[in-house]
């Protein structure tokens, strides 16, 4: 990263698949969520990779998706998550995205965040809101309850990702730490502060990136990057053409590009080893 002048390493740091990030006040989400026990993330580990990012000059900017890829989440805690039920109302024995009427949870994500604070000295971190699926609080009896408490439609479940991702975007600014959210979570029209950085990674990210300017957001770009999507030499081209400044503003072509944060180069793990 240092040879390439990349100043930020964004650090996924749990997924669907495992949860290896260690923490000190939830060991049992590492211990019972890591793919294997070898392979998680020690706090000797942070501590060494933090260490060594900022002797080159690069932060590191930690991940904690939520309320979806949160599968691993749930061999620990799988109360922290929402119980799927087919068609007839019977329990399916799935788990889906976190459950959004669990209060627990909100205590829990705000001591994962504070630790986060602690060992990521930075103060930024991404807290994620892509790709969350509804069809499992859809069917679920208890959620339809609580949405129709909050006075939340039915026919809008958007709303409920809306009350969750708020919850948790007041508690991270609240701890002092300045969020990052993927583009989902604009897209679907959440109330954001200005301070929210939007990234963008998908579909036709020129428009997006007007779109997130517009609104007056900081943006990141990766939507042009996803390196484990190689697939042979030619690809090398696209990578050097994208710009993510080249969009047309809507408003001010200054004030909007002012607002770019750059580019990210992601790899992600599910065909790549190393």
């Amino acid at each position: 990263m240092a040879y390439n002048k990349l100043n930020v390493l964004h650090w996924h740091l749990v997924d669907d698949n495992s949860f290896p990030y260690e923490s000190l006040r939830y060991p049992e989400l590492a211990n019972k969520g890591a793919y294997h026990p070898s392979m998680i993330y020690r706090v000797e580990d942070v501590a060494r990779v933090v260490e060594h990012a900022r002797r080159r000059g690069i932060r590191v900017l930690p991940e904690l998706d939520t309320p979806g890829h949160t599968k691993s989440w749930g061999r620990s805690h799988p109360e922290l998550l929402t119980r799927c039920y087919d068609a007839e109302g019977r329990a399916t024995g799935r788990l889906g995205p976190m459950d959004p009427s669990h209060e627990p949870l909100y205590g829990l994500v705000e001591e994962l965040l504070r630790e986060l604070g602690e060992r990521f000295p930075d103060g930024q971190v991404h807290l994620g809101g892509d790709e969350v699926l509804y069809d499992c609080w859809r069917s679920n009896p208890d959620i339809r309850d609580f949405m129709q408490r909050r006075n939340i439609s039915l026919e809008r479940y958007e709303l409920l990702e809306e009350y969750y991702v708020e919850r948790v975007l007041r508690t991270a600014r609240e701890l002092g730490l300045r969020p990052v959210v993927w583009q989902e979570v604009f897209d679907n029209g959440l109330r954001l502060a200005r301070s929210t950085v939007v990234h963008v990674w998908t579909g036709d990210w020129p428009r997006e990136m007007d779109a997130v300017t517009r609104a007056g957001h900081k943006a990141l770009l990766s939507a042009c990057w996803y390196l484990d999507h190689v697939a042979g030499g030619g690809d090398w081209l696209k990578y050097y053409r994208c710009d993510p400044l080249d969009f047309n503003a809507t408003l001010s072509q200054a004030k909007q590009r002012d607002l770019v944060l750059g580019g990210e180069a992601c790899m992600w793990g599910e065909f790549v080893d190393r």
